[in-house]
Protein backbone atom coordinates (compact mmCIF):
# COMPACT_ATOMS: atom_id res chain seq x y z
CA UNK A 1 0.00 0.00 0.00
CA UNK A 2 0.99 3.64 -0.37
CA UNK A 3 2.27 5.62 2.58
CA UNK A 4 -0.78 7.90 2.28
CA UNK A 5 -3.05 4.88 2.72
CA UNK A 6 -1.04 3.81 5.76
CA UNK A 7 -1.83 7.21 7.30
CA UNK A 8 -5.54 6.56 6.79
CA UNK A 9 -5.23 3.16 8.46
CA UNK A 10 -3.73 4.79 11.55
CA UNK A 11 -6.51 7.39 11.58
CA UNK A 12 -9.02 4.53 11.61
CA UNK A 13 -7.19 2.75 14.43
CA UNK A 14 -7.48 5.92 16.51
CA UNK A 15 -11.17 6.36 15.57
CA UNK A 16 -10.57 9.71 13.93
CA UNK A 17 -13.87 10.94 12.49
CA UNK A 18 -12.82 14.37 11.23
CA UNK A 19 -9.66 15.83 9.75
CA UNK A 20 -9.60 19.61 9.35
CA UNK A 21 -7.53 21.31 6.68
CA UNK A 22 -7.11 22.85 3.26
CA UNK A 23 -5.90 20.97 0.16
CA UNK A 24 -2.63 21.91 -1.49
CA UNK A 25 0.29 20.74 -3.55
CA UNK A 26 2.48 19.11 -0.89
CA UNK A 27 -0.37 17.00 0.53
CA UNK A 28 -2.22 16.09 -2.67
CA UNK A 29 -1.46 12.37 -2.31
CA UNK A 30 -2.81 12.36 1.25
CA UNK A 31 -5.92 14.25 0.12
CA UNK A 32 -6.53 11.53 -2.48
CA UNK A 33 -6.32 8.88 0.24
CA UNK A 34 -8.83 10.85 2.30
CA UNK A 35 -11.13 11.03 -0.72
CA UNK A 36 -11.19 7.25 -1.04
CA UNK A 37 -11.88 6.94 2.71
CA UNK A 38 -14.54 9.68 2.82
CA UNK A 39 -17.27 7.31 4.03
CA UNK A 40 -15.26 6.59 7.18
CA UNK A 41 -13.25 9.77 7.76
CA UNK A 42 -14.68 13.16 6.90
CA UNK A 43 -12.21 15.73 5.60
CA UNK A 44 -13.51 19.16 6.63
CA UNK A 45 -12.33 21.76 4.16
CA UNK A 46 -12.01 25.05 6.02
CA UNK A 47 -11.46 28.38 4.29
CA UNK A 48 -8.22 29.10 6.11
CA UNK A 49 -5.80 26.72 7.81
CA UNK A 50 -5.83 28.65 11.08
CA UNK A 51 -9.51 27.81 11.48
CA UNK A 52 -8.69 24.16 10.84
CA UNK A 53 -6.24 23.92 13.72
CA UNK A 54 -8.55 25.84 16.05
CA UNK A 55 -11.49 23.58 15.16
CA UNK A 56 -9.33 20.50 15.79
CA UNK A 57 -8.20 21.99 19.10
CA UNK A 58 -11.80 22.68 20.14
CA UNK A 59 -12.80 19.12 19.25
CA UNK A 60 -9.97 17.78 21.41
CA UNK A 61 -11.01 20.00 24.34
CA UNK A 62 -14.60 18.82 24.10
CA UNK A 63 -13.94 15.09 23.68
CA UNK A 64 -10.54 14.63 25.38
CA UNK A 65 -9.71 12.63 22.25
CA UNK A 66 -7.01 13.49 19.71
CA UNK A 67 -7.93 16.19 17.18
CA UNK A 68 -6.30 16.15 13.74
CA UNK A 69 -5.57 18.88 11.23
CA UNK A 70 -3.34 19.08 8.17
CA UNK A 71 -1.94 21.60 5.74
CA UNK A 72 0.65 22.06 3.07
CA UNK A 73 4.14 23.05 4.14
CA UNK A 74 5.27 26.65 4.00
CA UNK A 75 2.40 29.18 4.20
CA UNK A 76 -0.25 26.63 5.19
CA UNK A 77 1.83 25.32 8.07
CA UNK A 78 2.54 28.84 9.25
CA UNK A 79 -1.21 29.53 9.39
CA UNK A 80 -1.65 26.62 11.79
CA UNK A 81 0.81 27.88 14.35
CA UNK A 82 -1.27 30.26 16.50
CA UNK A 83 -4.01 27.72 17.09
CA UNK A 84 -1.48 24.99 17.82
CA UNK A 85 -0.38 27.15 20.75
CA UNK A 86 -4.02 27.34 21.83
CA UNK A 87 -4.09 23.52 22.01
CA UNK A 88 -0.79 23.39 23.87
CA UNK A 89 -1.77 25.97 26.45
CA UNK A 90 -5.12 24.30 27.18
CA UNK A 91 -3.73 20.76 27.23
CA UNK A 92 -5.71 19.58 24.19
CA UNK A 93 -4.23 16.51 22.39
CA UNK A 94 -3.62 17.49 18.77
CA UNK A 95 -1.89 15.75 15.85
CA UNK A 96 -0.78 18.01 13.02
CA UNK A 97 0.38 16.69 9.66
CA UNK A 98 2.03 19.11 7.27
CA UNK A 99 3.41 18.62 3.82
CA UNK A 100 6.94 19.60 2.84
CA UNK A 101 8.95 19.94 -0.35
CA UNK A 102 10.25 16.65 -1.76
CA UNK A 103 12.83 15.13 0.55
CA UNK A 104 15.62 15.48 -2.01
CA UNK A 105 14.98 19.25 -2.10
CA UNK A 106 14.85 19.87 1.67
CA UNK A 107 17.51 22.41 2.60
CA UNK A 108 17.85 23.90 -0.88
CA UNK A 109 15.64 26.94 -0.13
CA UNK A 110 13.13 25.69 -2.67
CA UNK A 111 9.75 27.24 -3.43
CA UNK A 112 7.58 27.37 -0.26
CA UNK A 113 10.25 25.62 1.79
CA UNK A 114 10.23 26.52 5.50
CA UNK A 115 12.27 24.91 8.25
CA UNK A 116 9.21 23.36 9.89
CA UNK A 117 11.09 21.46 12.59
CA UNK A 118 12.58 24.68 13.86
CA UNK A 119 9.28 26.57 13.58
CA UNK A 120 7.30 23.94 15.51
CA UNK A 121 9.99 23.16 18.06
CA UNK A 122 8.56 25.36 20.81
CA UNK A 123 4.89 24.44 20.42
CA UNK A 124 5.20 20.68 19.96
CA UNK A 125 5.90 17.91 22.46
CA UNK A 126 6.71 15.65 19.48
CA UNK A 127 8.11 17.13 16.25
CA UNK A 128 9.59 15.04 13.45
CA UNK A 129 10.24 15.18 9.72
CA UNK A 130 9.70 11.90 7.90
CA UNK A 131 12.77 11.08 5.80
CA UNK A 132 11.59 7.82 4.21
CA UNK A 133 8.26 6.05 3.57
CA UNK A 134 9.16 3.31 6.06
CA UNK A 135 9.07 5.87 8.88
CA UNK A 136 5.56 7.17 8.19
CA UNK A 137 3.73 4.52 10.23
CA UNK A 138 5.99 4.25 13.29
CA UNK A 139 6.37 8.02 13.62
CA UNK A 140 2.66 8.73 13.14
CA UNK A 141 1.75 6.09 15.71
CA UNK A 142 4.21 7.68 18.11
CA UNK A 143 2.78 11.14 17.36
CA UNK A 144 -0.70 9.97 18.37
CA UNK A 145 0.58 8.35 21.54
CA UNK A 146 2.57 11.42 22.57
CA UNK A 147 -0.33 13.80 21.88
CA UNK A 148 -2.77 11.64 23.82
CA UNK A 149 -0.63 10.76 26.82
CA UNK A 150 1.03 14.16 27.23
CA UNK A 151 -2.03 16.21 26.26
CA UNK A 152 -0.10 18.30 23.79
CA UNK A 153 0.65 18.93 20.14
CA UNK A 154 2.46 16.34 18.02
CA UNK A 155 3.68 17.31 14.55
CA UNK A 156 4.75 15.22 11.59
CA UNK A 157 6.14 16.94 8.49
CA UNK A 158 6.00 14.62 5.48
CA UNK A 159 7.48 15.46 2.07
CA UNK A 160 4.87 15.00 -0.65
CA UNK A 161 6.85 12.41 -2.59
CA UNK A 162 6.91 10.16 0.49
CA UNK A 163 3.11 9.89 0.51
CA UNK A 164 3.10 8.30 -2.96
CA UNK A 165 5.65 5.58 -2.20
CA UNK A 166 4.83 1.96 -1.33
CA UNK A 167 5.26 0.67 2.21
CA UNK A 168 4.59 -2.56 4.07
CA UNK A 169 2.37 -2.64 7.12
CA UNK A 170 4.42 -1.61 10.14
CA UNK A 171 4.87 -4.32 12.76
CA UNK A 172 7.27 -2.45 15.03
CA UNK A 173 4.79 -0.32 16.94
CA UNK A 174 1.16 -0.60 17.97
CA UNK A 175 -1.43 2.01 18.88
CA UNK A 176 -1.84 0.53 22.36
CA UNK A 177 -1.58 3.14 25.09
CA UNK A 178 -1.82 2.10 28.72
CA UNK A 179 -4.20 3.67 31.16
CA UNK A 180 -2.82 4.11 34.65
CA UNK A 181 -3.92 5.34 38.07
CA UNK A 182 -2.06 7.63 40.39
CA UNK A 183 -2.83 8.04 44.06
CA UNK A 184 -0.96 10.22 46.53
CA UNK A 185 1.19 9.05 49.42
CA UNK A 186 -0.68 8.14 52.63
CA UNK A 187 1.18 10.70 54.71
CA UNK A 188 0.26 13.48 52.25
CA UNK A 189 -3.40 12.47 52.43
CA UNK A 190 -3.21 12.43 56.22
CA UNK A 191 -1.64 15.89 56.36
CA UNK A 192 -4.25 17.27 53.96
CA UNK A 193 -7.06 15.75 56.05
CA UNK A 194 -5.64 17.43 59.15
CA UNK A 195 -5.60 20.83 57.45
CA UNK A 196 -9.16 20.31 56.23
CA UNK A 197 -10.46 19.43 59.70
CA UNK A 198 -8.68 22.41 61.32
CA UNK A 199 -9.89 25.02 58.84
CA UNK A 200 -12.74 27.34 59.81
CA UNK A 201 -12.93 29.19 56.47
CA UNK A 202 -11.91 26.82 53.65
CA UNK A 203 -12.36 27.86 50.01
CA UNK A 204 -12.18 25.54 46.99
CA UNK A 205 -10.86 26.77 43.65
CA UNK A 206 -11.97 24.25 41.03
CA UNK A 207 -10.80 24.06 37.43
CA UNK A 208 -11.28 21.88 34.39
CA UNK A 209 -9.71 18.90 36.15
CA UNK A 210 -12.55 18.88 38.68
CA UNK A 211 -15.31 18.55 36.08
CA UNK A 212 -15.17 14.72 35.93
CA UNK A 213 -15.57 14.75 39.73
CA UNK A 214 -18.72 16.88 39.82
CA UNK A 215 -20.64 14.61 42.19
CA UNK A 216 -17.65 14.05 44.48
CA UNK A 217 -16.86 17.77 44.55
CA UNK A 218 -20.42 18.63 45.54
CA UNK A 219 -20.31 16.17 48.47
CA UNK A 220 -16.82 17.31 49.50
CA UNK A 221 -17.77 21.00 49.53
CA UNK A 222 -20.86 20.29 51.57
CA UNK A 223 -18.98 18.07 54.03
CA UNK A 224 -16.24 20.60 54.82
CA UNK A 225 -18.62 23.62 54.55
CA UNK A 226 -16.60 25.25 51.78
CA UNK A 227 -17.73 27.64 49.07
CA UNK A 228 -16.54 26.76 45.57
CA UNK A 229 -14.89 29.33 43.33
CA UNK A 230 -14.29 28.31 39.71
CA UNK A 231 -11.72 29.15 37.07
CA UNK A 232 -13.00 30.02 33.60
CA UNK A 233 -12.33 26.48 32.36
CA UNK A 234 -14.02 25.14 35.47
CA UNK A 235 -17.31 26.94 34.82
CA UNK A 236 -20.00 24.30 34.91
CA UNK A 237 -18.25 22.05 37.43
CA UNK A 238 -21.24 22.92 39.63
CA UNK A 239 -24.42 24.62 38.41
CA UNK A 240 -23.98 28.37 38.74
CA UNK A 241 -26.87 28.65 41.19
CA UNK A 242 -25.69 25.75 43.35
CA UNK A 243 -25.69 26.91 47.01
CA UNK A 244 -21.91 26.44 47.33
CA UNK A 245 -20.94 28.10 44.03
CA UNK A 246 -19.52 31.64 44.22
CA UNK A 247 -18.77 31.87 40.51
CA UNK A 248 -15.61 32.79 38.66
CA UNK A 249 -12.49 34.45 40.00
CA UNK A 250 -10.43 37.22 38.46
CA UNK A 251 -11.23 39.97 35.99
CA UNK A 252 -14.22 37.98 34.74
CA UNK A 253 -15.26 37.01 38.25
CA UNK A 254 -17.71 37.85 40.99
CA UNK A 255 -17.37 40.05 44.04
CA UNK A 256 -18.27 37.17 46.44
CA UNK A 257 -15.52 34.98 44.96
CA UNK A 258 -12.97 37.78 45.33
CA UNK A 259 -13.97 38.47 48.93
CA UNK A 260 -14.05 34.80 49.94
CA UNK A 261 -10.45 34.48 48.75
CA UNK A 262 -9.50 37.47 50.89
CA UNK A 263 -11.03 35.87 54.02
CA UNK A 264 -10.09 32.19 53.68
CA UNK A 265 -7.69 30.36 56.00
CA UNK A 266 -7.28 27.34 53.66
CA UNK A 267 -7.14 27.30 49.87
CA UNK A 268 -7.96 23.99 48.16
CA UNK A 269 -6.93 23.92 44.50
CA UNK A 270 -8.60 21.13 42.52
CA UNK A 271 -7.65 20.47 38.90
CA UNK A 272 -6.66 24.04 38.15
CA UNK A 273 -3.55 25.95 37.14
CA UNK A 274 -5.10 29.35 37.87
CA UNK A 275 -2.24 31.77 37.15
CA UNK A 276 -3.46 35.13 38.46
CA UNK A 277 -1.65 35.29 41.78
CA UNK A 278 -3.09 38.70 42.63
CA UNK A 279 -6.56 37.18 43.03
CA UNK A 280 -5.39 34.44 45.41
CA UNK A 281 -4.82 34.81 49.18
CA UNK A 282 -1.57 36.37 50.31
CA UNK A 283 -0.41 33.81 52.83
CA UNK A 284 -2.62 30.88 53.83
CA UNK A 285 -2.23 27.12 53.99
CA UNK A 286 -3.02 25.39 50.71
CA UNK A 287 -3.77 21.91 49.36
CA UNK A 288 -3.52 21.13 45.67
CA UNK A 289 -5.00 18.14 43.81
CA UNK A 290 -3.82 17.54 40.25
CA UNK A 291 -3.20 14.60 37.93
CA UNK A 292 0.00 16.27 36.68
CA UNK A 293 2.87 16.36 39.23
CA UNK A 294 4.50 19.29 37.44
CA UNK A 295 1.50 21.50 38.27
CA UNK A 296 1.83 21.04 42.04
CA UNK A 297 3.00 24.31 43.59
CA UNK A 298 3.61 25.90 40.19
CA UNK A 299 1.29 28.86 40.68
CA UNK A 300 0.78 28.88 44.45
CA UNK A 301 3.03 27.79 47.36
CA UNK A 302 1.04 24.79 48.61
CA UNK A 303 1.58 22.91 51.88
CA UNK A 304 0.38 19.58 50.52
CA UNK A 305 0.31 18.35 46.94
CA UNK A 306 -1.86 15.34 46.09
CA UNK A 307 -1.14 13.79 42.69
CA UNK A 308 -3.98 11.76 41.26
CA UNK A 309 -7.53 11.80 39.95
CA UNK A 310 -9.68 14.45 41.59
CA UNK A 311 -12.59 12.01 41.45
CA UNK A 312 -10.75 9.32 43.44
CA UNK A 313 -9.08 11.65 45.93
CA UNK A 314 -12.29 13.53 46.73
CA UNK A 315 -14.18 10.25 47.08
CA UNK A 316 -11.58 9.12 49.63
CA UNK A 317 -11.91 12.38 51.58
CA UNK A 318 -15.70 12.04 51.53
CA UNK A 319 -15.34 8.65 53.22
CA UNK A 320 -12.85 9.80 55.86
CA UNK A 321 -13.70 13.37 56.85
CA UNK A 322 -16.14 14.41 59.56
CA UNK A 323 -19.06 16.67 58.72
CA UNK A 324 -18.08 20.26 59.60
CA UNK A 325 -20.35 21.62 62.33
CA UNK A 326 -19.25 25.23 62.08
CA UNK A 327 -20.83 26.50 58.85
CA UNK A 328 -20.81 30.24 59.54
CA UNK A 329 -18.28 31.10 56.85
CA UNK A 330 -20.16 29.15 54.18
CA UNK A 331 -23.46 30.72 55.23
CA UNK A 332 -21.93 34.21 55.05
CA UNK A 333 -20.60 33.48 51.56
CA UNK A 334 -24.02 32.18 50.53
CA UNK A 335 -25.68 35.36 51.77
CA UNK A 336 -23.07 37.38 49.91
CA UNK A 337 -23.77 35.40 46.74
CA UNK A 338 -27.53 35.90 47.11
CA UNK A 339 -26.85 39.65 47.21
CA UNK A 340 -24.68 39.29 44.10
CA UNK A 341 -27.49 37.58 42.17
CA UNK A 342 -29.81 40.44 43.13
CA UNK A 343 -27.14 42.84 41.93
CA UNK A 344 -26.94 41.09 38.54
CA UNK A 345 -30.73 40.88 38.33
CA UNK A 346 -30.84 44.63 38.71
CA UNK A 347 -28.45 45.09 35.79
CA UNK A 348 -30.35 42.87 33.35
CA UNK A 349 -33.74 44.22 34.46
CA UNK A 350 -33.20 47.37 32.37
CA UNK A 351 -35.66 46.79 29.52
CA UNK A 352 -34.52 49.84 27.58
CA UNK A 353 -30.83 49.00 27.33
CA UNK A 354 -29.37 46.43 24.96
CA UNK A 355 -25.94 45.70 26.37
CA UNK A 356 -23.85 42.56 26.74
CA UNK A 357 -25.49 41.49 30.04
CA UNK A 358 -29.02 41.86 28.66
CA UNK A 359 -28.10 39.83 25.56
CA UNK A 360 -26.67 36.94 27.59
CA UNK A 361 -29.65 37.08 29.97
CA UNK A 362 -32.09 36.82 27.04
CA UNK A 363 -30.07 33.99 25.52
CA UNK A 364 -30.46 31.94 28.70
CA UNK A 365 -34.13 31.21 28.00
CA UNK A 366 -33.39 29.68 24.59
CA UNK A 367 -30.39 27.50 25.48
CA UNK A 368 -31.14 23.84 26.10
CA UNK A 369 -29.93 22.19 29.28
CA UNK A 370 -27.25 20.10 27.52
CA UNK A 371 -26.27 22.69 24.92
CA UNK A 372 -22.65 23.53 24.11
CA UNK A 373 -21.52 27.14 23.86
CA UNK A 374 -18.34 28.09 22.03
CA UNK A 375 -17.35 31.42 23.56
CA UNK A 376 -14.98 33.83 21.83
CA UNK A 377 -12.43 36.06 23.52
CA UNK A 378 -13.11 39.63 24.62
CA UNK A 379 -15.93 41.33 26.48
CA UNK A 380 -18.16 38.40 25.51
CA UNK A 381 -16.01 36.16 27.72
CA UNK A 382 -16.68 38.36 30.75
CA UNK A 383 -20.39 38.68 30.07
CA UNK A 384 -20.85 34.96 29.36
CA UNK A 385 -18.92 33.92 32.47
CA UNK A 386 -20.79 36.34 34.70
CA UNK A 387 -24.34 36.46 33.34
CA UNK A 388 -24.94 33.01 31.80
CA UNK A 389 -26.13 30.72 34.60
CA UNK A 390 -25.01 27.25 33.62
CA UNK A 391 -26.89 24.13 34.64
CA UNK A 392 -25.56 21.22 32.58
CA UNK A 393 -24.27 23.09 29.55
CA UNK A 394 -20.62 23.12 28.46
CA UNK A 395 -18.33 25.98 27.47
CA UNK A 396 -15.63 25.57 24.82
CA UNK A 397 -13.12 28.40 25.05
CA UNK A 398 -9.56 29.49 24.39
CA UNK A 399 -8.43 29.79 27.98
CA UNK A 400 -4.68 30.27 28.43
CA UNK A 401 -3.85 31.71 25.03
CA UNK A 402 -7.14 33.63 24.82
CA UNK A 403 -6.99 33.84 21.06
CA UNK A 404 -9.67 35.93 19.36
CA UNK A 405 -11.66 34.22 16.64
CA UNK A 406 -12.15 30.92 18.47
CA UNK A 407 -15.95 31.09 18.74
CA UNK A 408 -17.00 30.12 15.21
CA UNK A 409 -14.40 27.35 14.61
CA UNK A 410 -15.24 25.87 18.00
CA UNK A 411 -18.94 25.77 17.17
CA UNK A 412 -18.23 24.10 13.80
CA UNK A 413 -16.19 21.30 15.37
CA UNK A 414 -18.66 20.85 18.24
CA UNK A 415 -21.59 20.40 15.85
CA UNK A 416 -19.63 17.93 13.75
CA UNK A 417 -18.66 15.97 16.86
CA UNK A 418 -22.01 16.10 18.66
CA UNK A 419 -24.64 16.79 15.98
CA UNK A 420 -27.51 15.97 18.34
CA UNK A 421 -26.62 18.88 20.67
CA UNK A 422 -27.74 22.48 20.37
CA UNK A 423 -24.62 24.54 19.57
CA UNK A 424 -24.07 28.28 19.95
CA UNK A 425 -21.12 30.52 19.14
CA UNK A 426 -21.03 33.67 21.28
CA UNK A 427 -18.81 36.23 19.61
CA UNK A 428 -17.94 39.89 19.60
CA UNK A 429 -17.77 41.57 16.21
CA UNK A 430 -13.99 41.84 16.60
CA UNK A 431 -13.42 38.11 17.11
CA UNK A 432 -16.03 37.00 14.60
CA UNK A 433 -14.73 39.23 11.81
CA UNK A 434 -11.31 37.56 12.11
CA UNK A 435 -12.72 34.23 10.92
CA UNK A 436 -16.10 35.08 9.41
CA UNK A 437 -15.12 33.58 6.05
CA UNK A 438 -15.54 30.17 7.65
CA UNK A 439 -19.24 30.70 8.16
CA UNK A 440 -19.17 29.30 4.63
CA UNK A 441 -17.73 26.10 6.10
CA UNK A 442 -20.79 25.77 8.33
CA UNK A 443 -23.00 26.33 5.28
CA UNK A 444 -21.08 23.83 3.15
CA UNK A 445 -21.47 21.05 5.71
CA UNK A 446 -25.05 22.07 6.61
CA UNK A 447 -24.31 22.63 10.29
CA UNK A 448 -27.28 24.23 12.09
CA UNK A 449 -25.32 26.34 14.56
CA UNK A 450 -26.31 29.79 15.78
CA UNK A 451 -23.70 32.53 15.92
CA UNK A 452 -24.63 35.34 18.27
CA UNK A 453 -22.59 38.42 17.29
CA UNK A 454 -22.54 41.17 19.93
CA UNK A 455 -21.87 44.09 17.64
CA UNK A 456 -20.69 47.41 19.05
CA UNK A 457 -18.34 48.22 16.16
CA UNK A 458 -15.42 48.19 18.57
CA UNK A 459 -12.65 46.03 19.90
CA UNK A 460 -14.39 46.63 23.21
CA UNK A 461 -12.07 45.06 25.76
CA UNK A 462 -9.01 46.76 24.29
CA UNK A 463 -10.83 50.11 24.30
CA UNK A 464 -11.41 49.82 28.03
CA UNK A 465 -7.89 48.54 28.67
CA UNK A 466 -6.57 51.69 26.98
CA UNK A 467 -8.82 53.82 29.16
CA UNK A 468 -7.79 51.84 32.24
CA UNK A 469 -4.18 53.01 31.91
CA UNK A 470 -5.30 56.57 31.27
CA UNK A 471 -4.96 56.61 27.48
CA UNK A 472 -7.39 57.90 24.89
CA UNK A 473 -8.79 54.90 22.93
CA UNK A 474 -7.07 54.62 19.54
CA UNK A 475 -7.77 52.30 16.58
CA UNK A 476 -10.34 50.29 18.52
CA UNK A 477 -13.25 51.16 16.22
CA UNK A 478 -14.31 48.56 13.65
CA UNK A 479 -15.87 49.32 10.29
CA UNK A 480 -19.66 48.75 10.35
CA UNK A 481 -20.79 45.43 8.94
CA UNK A 482 -24.21 43.87 8.43
CA UNK A 483 -23.52 40.34 9.65
CA UNK A 484 -27.14 39.26 9.16
CA UNK A 485 -26.97 40.14 5.46
CA UNK A 486 -23.63 38.36 5.27
CA UNK A 487 -25.27 35.19 6.63
CA UNK A 488 -27.98 35.36 3.95
CA UNK A 489 -25.44 35.93 1.17
CA UNK A 490 -23.45 32.89 2.33
CA UNK A 491 -26.51 30.66 2.14
CA UNK A 492 -27.35 30.70 5.83
CA UNK A 493 -29.95 32.68 7.73
CA UNK A 494 -29.43 36.11 9.24
CA UNK A 495 -31.33 38.14 11.83
CA UNK A 496 -30.74 41.69 13.04
CA UNK A 497 -31.66 42.94 16.50
CA UNK A 498 -31.51 46.50 17.78
CA UNK A 499 -33.97 46.12 20.66
CA UNK A 500 -34.63 43.49 23.31
CA UNK A 501 -37.92 42.57 21.61
CA UNK A 502 -36.17 42.06 18.27
CA UNK A 503 -33.50 39.97 19.99
CA UNK A 504 -36.13 37.75 21.62
CA UNK A 505 -37.86 37.21 18.26
CA UNK A 506 -34.55 36.39 16.55
CA UNK A 507 -33.54 33.91 19.27
CA UNK A 508 -36.92 32.18 19.06
CA UNK A 509 -36.79 31.98 15.25
CA UNK A 510 -33.21 30.70 15.20
CA UNK A 511 -34.18 27.69 17.31
CA UNK A 512 -36.38 26.47 14.47
CA UNK A 513 -33.82 27.04 11.70
CA UNK A 514 -31.99 24.10 10.18
CA UNK A 515 -29.43 26.38 8.56
CA UNK A 516 -26.33 28.01 10.03
CA UNK A 517 -27.60 31.25 11.53
CA UNK A 518 -26.17 34.60 12.55
CA UNK A 519 -27.98 36.91 14.96
CA UNK A 520 -26.40 40.35 14.61
CA UNK A 521 -27.16 42.23 17.85
CA UNK A 522 -26.40 45.94 17.97
CA UNK A 523 -25.30 46.55 21.54
CA UNK A 524 -24.50 49.65 23.56
CA UNK A 525 -21.11 50.21 25.14
CA UNK A 526 -20.50 48.72 28.56
CA UNK A 527 -17.28 48.30 30.51
CA UNK A 528 -16.26 44.69 31.30
CA UNK A 529 -15.48 45.56 34.91
CA UNK A 530 -14.16 42.95 37.32
CA UNK A 531 -16.34 41.74 40.16
CA UNK A 532 -14.37 43.79 42.66
CA UNK A 533 -13.05 47.15 41.51
CA UNK A 534 -9.70 48.04 43.02
CA UNK A 535 -8.67 51.67 43.21
CA UNK A 536 -5.38 51.04 41.38
CA UNK A 537 -7.45 49.63 38.51
CA UNK A 538 -10.04 52.37 38.51
CA UNK A 539 -7.81 55.42 38.87
CA UNK A 540 -6.85 55.27 35.18
CA UNK A 541 -10.38 56.17 34.20
CA UNK A 542 -11.36 59.80 34.02
CA UNK A 543 -13.46 60.99 36.98
CA UNK A 544 -16.53 61.25 34.76
CA UNK A 545 -16.17 57.73 33.34
CA UNK A 546 -15.37 56.29 36.78
CA UNK A 547 -18.46 57.80 38.43
CA UNK A 548 -20.60 56.61 35.55
CA UNK A 549 -19.26 53.07 35.83
CA UNK A 550 -19.72 52.85 39.59
CA UNK A 551 -23.27 54.13 39.24
CA UNK A 552 -23.98 51.60 36.48
CA UNK A 553 -22.37 48.64 38.23
CA UNK A 554 -24.00 49.47 41.55
CA UNK A 555 -20.88 48.38 43.41
CA UNK A 556 -22.16 50.09 46.55
CA UNK A 557 -25.58 48.38 46.63
CA UNK A 558 -24.46 45.24 48.46
CA UNK A 559 -22.64 44.76 51.77
CA UNK A 560 -19.14 43.30 51.79
CA UNK A 561 -18.41 39.78 53.05
CA UNK A 562 -16.67 41.33 56.07
CA UNK A 563 -19.94 43.03 57.04
CA UNK A 564 -21.88 39.78 56.70
CA UNK A 565 -19.27 37.85 58.69
CA UNK A 566 -19.46 40.29 61.60
CA UNK A 567 -23.10 39.34 62.08
CA UNK A 568 -22.37 35.62 62.08
CA UNK A 569 -19.11 35.23 64.00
Amino acid sequence: MKASEAVIDIFKEWNIAHVYGYPGDSINHLIEALRTAKDEIKFIQVRQEEVGSLAASAEAKLTNHVGVCLSIGGPGAIHLLNRMYDAREDGAPLVVITGQVSHDLVGTENFQEVNLERMFDDVAIFNRRVTSPELVQPLLKQAFKEAYTQKGVAVLSIPDDVFSQTVKKDKLRSIVHSNYRLFPDKEDVKQAAMLLQQSRKPVILAGKGAIPAREELEKFAEKIAAPVVVSLRGKGVLPDEHPNNLGNLGQIGTKPAYEAMAETDLLILIGTAFPYREFLPDDVSAIQIDIDPSKIGKWYPVDVGLVGSSKEILARFNEQLFYAENRSFLEACQENMANWWKHLDGIVADKEALQGPQVIHQLQAFVEDDAILSVDVGNVTSWSARFFRMTNQQFVISSWLATMGCGLPGAISVKLTQPEKQVWAICGDGGFSMVMQDFLTAVKYQLPITVLVLNNEKIGMIKYEQELIGNIPYQTDIEPMNYAAFADICGGKGYSATTQDELQSALAASKEDQLPTIIDVEIEDRAPLPGKIEWNQAKGYSKHVWEKLVEREGELDMPSLKTVLKRLF
